[in-house]
């Protein structure tokens, strides 16, 4: 190949693996090309100095979710999307990533996708630079056909998906029949994540927060995707199979991080249970859902969960509501309390919520409402009297309390 030529992968610009090839080539160093979401396009022949992370794009057809998380928070995706020319890339051990190169392949003002190349022992020459920048433009075309054919793709897997979560797919056989069929590889295990904010979700919020989720929830993985309204929707896989552990932790961390970056845009997080029968998969997402609605109605108490295992007689609320609804049964001690506080304008069934919210601590409750231990005993006489409620009774209390709860979601607009 002469130095002097003016684009000497032009040649093999429609042929993004004999590109890989012939920039490996060029180079002397092995080679991969990537689409914008680190999905592997092509890749240059195996050699000695290929490290783990290479290895494992390879055989998974993708960059793995901790080497992607890695790059996020080293930095190093952000400027691969800002920079128009070349960088370099140090090594991070303990994701199996050594020493690289890496240009993103722009079309127009979109990137499309990455090249990079292992530095090995020999570190780049500007000359080097110059010719992978000339691979990147040889590269851009094919790169957008690419994407216009992985858009089909993920048509397919988010039509799919919605069949899973609306109940219209749920024969097992059938189900992996035609994920094999799509070109979905189907985890052993799997659990519904749902990112919810205050507006119709736009495209760069999408991408923001699948990024976030990348580079904090290392273990689980995105599977599939799609969006409803102000909902982004993820079926996610546990890294190590059989075990929900740390993937909480995780969750609560993204939540956290989401509602600082986003603020006022972001309205929650919520994961159902983890299945591994996918005829049950709208069972995951119909609890993701049921935990964000009593989040909205309990922001206080229940605010900072992102497991639904983890959301306690809450769970129950929706079904104690419906039998009173559908019984038409009223908790006669709460209704003559609520009778009395509309015609004397007291406070006794807030009082009483608050007194066994506080599991009968009448310290801690009287601290809460700000009024004097005394007043509270007051309260408390007037409560038992005219609700005819025995306060020493458990099953009375119980029964009051899980009431009370069942009132206040069963008031949500949003049932």
């Amino acid at each position: 190949m002469r130095e002097d030529q003016d684009d000497p992968f032009e040649p093999y610009s429609d042929n993004l693996e004999l590109l890989a090839e012939k920039i490996s080539e060029a180079l002397g160093r092995p080679v991969t090309i990537e689409d914008a979401n680190h999905r592997l396009v092509a890749y240059s022949s195996h050699v000695p100095e290929t490290d783990a992370a290479r290895l494992a794009t390879i055989v998974g057809r993708r960059v793995p979710d901790q080497v992607i998380g890695s790059l996020w928070r080293d930095g190093v995706i952000p400027r691969l999307l800002d920079s128009e020319t070349p960088i370099r890339i140090a090594a991070i051990s303990e994701v199996g990533l050594s020493e690289r190169v890496a240009t993103a392949i722009r079309s127009g003002t979109r990137v499309v996708g990455f090249i990079w190349v292992l530095e090995t022992e020999k570190p780049f020459s500007d000359r080097e630079m110059a010719l992978l920048m000339k691979a990147a433009r040889a590269a851009r075309t094919k790169m957008a056909q690419w994407q216009l054919q992985r858009h089909k793709e993920d048509e397919a897997h988010r039509d799919f998906f919605w069949q899973l979560l609306t109940g219209h797919l749920t024969n097992e056989a059938l189900i992996r029949d035609k994920a094999h069929r799509i070109g979905i590889a189907l985890p052993l295990q799997f659990h519904v994540v749902i990112l919810q904010f205050a507006a119709e979700v736009k495209e760069p919020w999408q991408q923001q927060a699948l990024e976030k989720f990348a580079s904090i929830c290392s273990n689980s993985r995105v599977v599939l995707r799609a969006v409803d309204k102000n909902q982004v929707i993820l079926l996610c896989a546990p890294i190590v199979a059989g075990s929900m552990e740390g993937i909480a932790g995780q969750l609560q961390l993204l939540q956290r991080n989401l509602r600082s970056f986003f603020k006022a845009d972001y309205d929650g997080l919520a994961s159902g249970c983890l299945y591994s029968e996918y005829g049950r998969l709208e069972d995951s997402y119909r609890e993701a859902l049921l935990l964000l609605q009593v989040k909205r109605r309990f922001p206080s108490e229940t605010g900072d969960l992102a497991m639904y295992g983890d959301l306690g007689y809450y769970r129950y609320l929706p079904l104690i509501w419906q039998e009173t609804r559908k019984r038409s049964n009223v908790n006669a001690p709460l209704a003559r309390l609520r009778t009395y506080d509309s015609e004397h304008h007291s406070e006794l069934l807030h009082t009483l919520e608050v007194f066994l919210t506080y599991d009968s601590n009448a310290k801690t409750a009287a601290d809460a409402l700000h009024i004097h231990a005394n007043t509270l005993n007051y309260r408390l006489k007037r409560i038992a009297e005219i609700g005819r409620i025995d306060l020493a009774s458990m099953e009375q209390k119980v029964t009051l309390y899980l009431d009370l709860k069942a009132e206040r979601f069963g008031d949500s607009r949003d049932l």
